[in-house]
């Protein structure tokens, strides 16, 4: 067997292989209720032969969002309508994931299938952004700085959601802590400059993901849980692996049981590299320094691909986007690739296997 179709077990959950799919926003909700497209699209993904589905960027409380158009789990409302959708992946036999985000300061943002760009005007349903500091980034408006009993409230919004998506049956959750949203930006000196006890020192900045960490594992003490890091801002006096590794670790004493490297987003001026697998070193590198158990992603176009990865033990598991967009049957065709026998298929599709 190969790695890449070896099960990996996290607490009590199985997850049967290692091709995941990563978090990937769909701009097609109302109201932060998912709907069809919703289910169809994470839904296929299971048929195709993913190991773990992780549903995208969903918002803990509506001014979390980064778009009007991205989904919730603020209310019981939206709980429901994701019960069926997380049953349709897990009779598919994949495992179902949630990301709890909020956007901070990149909220109330135009999605990218509208033609406007920017932030979203009031008079349009917009609404004011909150963050770790008054500093927006280029482009968008100016953010509000959240105060002590709104963090608090965060803290507590999370947990709710936490809770909400085991309700639904989400096996795994994810907090999010990457691409320049409101946790990323709490850790990073580009755009934290509070002086309170959230800013400042590293402990400081990482303080409300450590806060988050300790609700959700109050209310989801056997749950598996995730934190997706980006492991570097890409630019001069920002977040960079080094602090990665060192907050995994400190979440991992928490009882997160793997963190998800990405990379970028929290500031436009950023100068980065891209090419295959180009955040592999840095899942490796926070994987090497702490023990933790860690995904890659980025560019991972591949069955070949995704294997060497995981056999020179630079990850513990694929996360994958883009590649999954374009063939819902990735793990399918990863599957023949790899010369993997035919139990991966769902038996309505194994005469499709070979040409």
């Amino acid at each position: 067997m190969s790695q890449l179709f070896s099960p990996l077990t996290i607490r009590a959950v199985e997850v049967p292989n290692r091709l995941w799919v990563a978090p990937m926003c769909q701009y097609s909700a109302v109201d932060g209720m998912p709907n069809d497209w919703h289910h169809v699209h994470l839904a296929q993904f299971a048929s195709g032969g993913a190991g773990l589905v992780m549903a995208e960027a969903t918002a803990v409380v509506p001014e979390g969002r980064i778009t009007p158009d991205d989904t919730g789990i603020w209310n019981d409302e939206q709980r429901d309508a994701w019960k069926p959708i997380v049953a349709s992946i897990r009779n598919r036999g994949a495992v179902p994931a949630i990301q709890l985000a909020h956007a901070g300061r990149k909220a109330s943002t135009w999605s990218p299938l509208a033609p406007e760009s920017g932030t979203v005007p009031a008079s349009d349903g917009g609404w004011q952004a909150l963050a770790p500091s008054a500093e927006a980034y280029d482009g968008y408006a100016r953010p509000a700085a959240l105060d002590l009993a709104q963090i608090d409230e965060l803290v507590a919004a999370f947990a709710a959601a936490a809770e909400r998506s085991l309700d639904a049956g989400f096996e795994v959750l994810e907090i999010h802590a990457a691409h320049g949203y409101l946790l990323h930006e709490f850790l990073s000196p580009l755009s934290n400059l509070r002086t309170d006890e959230y800013g400042g020192s590293l402990e400081n900045r990482a303080r409300v993901l450590l806060r988050i960490v300790d609700a959700v594992r109050a209310v989801a003490p056997e749950a598996p849980l995730f934190v997706r890091f980006s492991a570097t801002d890409w630019a001069e006096g920002g977040w960079d692996v080094a602090d990665t590794a060192t907050v995994t670790a400190w979440v991992a004493e928490r009882g997160v049981d793997l963190v998800d490297i990405s990379s970028g987003g929290n500031v436009a001026h950023q100068s980065i590299t891209t090419g295959p697998g180009y955040q592999v070193p840095f899942a490796r590198e926070v994987r090497d320094t702490t023990g933790v158990p860690v995904s890659a992603v980025g560019e991972i176009t591949t069955g070949t691909q995704a294997e060497e990865i995981l056999a020179a033990a630079h990850a513990d598991a694929i996360m994958a986007g883009r590649e999954w967009l374009r063939d819902p049957h990735f793990g399918l065709r990863a599957a023949v690739e790899l010369g993997e026998d035919a139990s991966i298929w769902p038996p309505q599709y194994v005469r499709a296997r070979r040409r």
